[in-house]
């Protein structure tokens, strides 16, 4: 039966990660995903769970460590937020290309410089082109729950690619909220067991692992790996609905909160939309049809579903928790636009800049975008376009 308890978003994975139990955890520490390898030893340590905990020198290592055990066909895992993430970057390429399903959980925080331990989604989206699905949370609930589905996804045979379980930085993985966890068995028999069809330590039938790919072979690997990225988008879905049924908690690409009728949509992802939802809520009472859709997969990007979703309302608020130095918006932004011009949707968008290194984010900010995008809409007021939010003068 499932329990209800309270734990912070690192001992929610920490706890979710026992529960799988993985073959391999090679990891190094990192703020603030420390805590997620250091609770994972101490179960280990205290015999609750059997996976083989590899301390190494550094996240590059830690990631190739993943892939080497991947490759020898034990279910595998790591974990590390921010610089970490991109001293693995040669690594996380190579995960992707080899086609190894193994998980990494990241605990979203600003990447260099200025250097800065709080959040934003600079490391996660400075990964996005890796290779890697993506999947983020908004609270410590979702943090369990997006782990326990990881494997079920990157595992299916017509996927076979690493997953990034991502998570807000202290906002969520180190802020205790009331969660509710699923029992040990339930779990491992949603998850599985893990057996791959070629590894290394198959006795009788070799396979070679990132050989040199020459150019008559290698565009059509990137090729191969692009349509398990696509066939991945059916398979995100089934194992959410799975996972429905054994939780009761309902999950999709994204979620549509109040924007049935919506005249405002505010496109946001991680920790914020919890804030963007309240702020929602006290417009509506003073008559204002405003509208959030929360992104919970980033990779595969749902384009064709989020211009779908936008194609009603007036004007869409696209929040980036993330800068791209591009002149023009962050990721999220360009890859919305890119997705309403395709699918010939013609929303009014406004892309913002908000929350960089942990910069606050409040429901008066909230306010404030949407009577923007309201008086542009209803009086033709210029909008600034591509304009950080909480800015000091």
């Amino acid at each position: 039966m499932p329990k209800k308890d309270r734990m912070s978003g690192n001992e929610a994975v920490a706890y979710a990660i026992r529960q799988v139990n993985p073959d391999v955890m090679p990891a190094f520490p990192i703020t603030p995903s420390t805590e997620i390898p250091q609770l994972v030893s101490t179960y280990i340590a205290n015999g609750q769970m059997d996976t083989e905990f590899i301390p190494v020198e550094s996240e590059h290592s830690s990631m190739s460590a993943t892939i080497g055990a991947e490759a020898a066909g034990a279910r595998s895992l790591t974990a590390t937020s921010s610089a970490g993430l991109a001293l693995m970057w040669e690594e996380l390429l190579l995960a992707a290309s080899n086609r190894m399903p193994c998980v990494l959980t990241l605990v979203n925080r600003t990447l260099s410089g200025p250097i800065n331990i709080n959040c934003d989604h600079s490391d996660g989206m400075g990964a996005r082109d890796t290779g890697w699905i993506q999947i983020y949370a908004e609270n410590n609930q979702e943090a369990y729950d997006n782990f326990i589905q990881a494997y079920p996804i990157a595992e299916n045979k017509n996927v076979h690619l690493p997953v990034m379980v991502c998570q807000d930085g202290f906002i969520t993985s180190h802020a205790v909220q009331n969660i509710e966890l699923l029992d040990d068995d339930t779990v491992k028999d949603f998850v599985g067991t893990y057996e791959p069809e070629e590894y290394l330590l198959n006795i009788g039938k070799p396979v070679s692992v990132g050989p040199y790919s020459i150019s008559a072979y290698a565009m059509e690997a990137k090729k191969n790996q692009e349509i398990a990225m696509e066939n991945s988008k059916e398979v995100i879905l089934k194992v959410a609905r799975n996972f429905e049924r054994i939780s009761g908690r309902k999950y999709g690409f994204f979620e549509e909160y109040r924007t049935e009728d919506a005249d405002y949509i505010m496109l946001i992802m991680g920790s914020a939309a919890g804030t963007a939802k309240q702020a929602c809520d006290d417009l509506r009472e003073k008559g204002l049809k405003a509208g959030i859709l929360k992104l919970r997969v980033f990779r595969p990007f749902p384009a064709k579903e989020l211009a779908e979703a936008l194609a009603n309302c007036k004007c869409v608020a696209i929040m980036d928790r993330c800068e791209s130095y591009n002149g023009n918006g962050g990721p999220l932004s360009m890859e919305v636009c890119a997705a309403l011009f395709k699918y010939k949707v013609n929303t009014e968008a406004v892309s913002y800049i908000y929350g960089l290194a942990g910069r606050d984010f409040t429901v008066q900010h909230v306010y404030d975008i949407f009577e923007e995008i309201d008086a542009a809409v209803q009086k033709g007021t210029q909008v600034e376009q591509y304009k950080y939010i909480g800015l000091r003068e």
